[in-house]
C-alpha cells in the first residue's frame, strides 16, 4: 500500500502561486494513477488535475487548466502541483489520491476511482 502526504498549502494574494507536493511512500509511485483533488466548504469534492504511469499523460479540469501544471517524480517519489494566477474560488483542502495500475489504466477524475488519499492541505486565496 502507498501511504500520501501533501504539503504546500496556506495563504496566498489573488494572482498568487503555490506548489503543492505529494510525498509517496510504502510502495513505489510509479505503480500509480496519481491525482488532485479539492473540496471547499459546503461542496462535493472535485477532480482538478491527474497524471497517469506510463506516458506522463494529464488531465486538467477545465477552470484550471492553463494556469495548473501536474508533473510526477517517480524516482523521488513525488508529484507536484504548480498552481499559478490563483484565484479565491481556488480556495479548498486540495488532496492526492493513488490507484494502482491495476485498477485504473488511465487518469479520471471521479474520487471513487482511487483507493488511497492523503490528508490534505488548506490553500486560501484572499487579499
Amino acid at each position: 500500500q502507498v501511504q500520501l502526504v501533501e504539503s504546500g498549502g496556506g495563504l496566498v494574494q489573488p494572482g498568487g502561486s503555490l506548489r503543492l507536493s505529494c510525498a509517496a511512500s510504502g510502495s513505489p509511485l510509479s505503480s500509480y494513477i496519481i491525482g488532485w483533488f479539492r473540496q471547499a466548504p459546503g461542496k462535493k469534492r472535485e477532480g482538478v488535475s491527474c497524471v497517469s504511469r506510463h506516458d506522463g499523460s494529464t488531465w486538467y479540469a477545465v477552470d484550471v487548466k492553463e494556469r495548473f501544471t501536474i508533473s510526477r517524480d517517480n524516482i523521488k517519489n513525488m508529484v507536484y502541483l504548480q498552481m499559478d494566477s490563483l484565484k479565491p474560488e481556488d480556495t479548498a483542502v486540495y488532496s492526492c489520491a493513488a490507484q494502482s495500475v491495476r485498477y485504473l489504466t488511465r487518469c479520471a477524475s471521479d474520487p471513487a476511482s482511487y483507493t488511497f488519499w492523503g490528508q490534505g492541505t488548506q490553500v486560501t486565496v484572499s487579499s
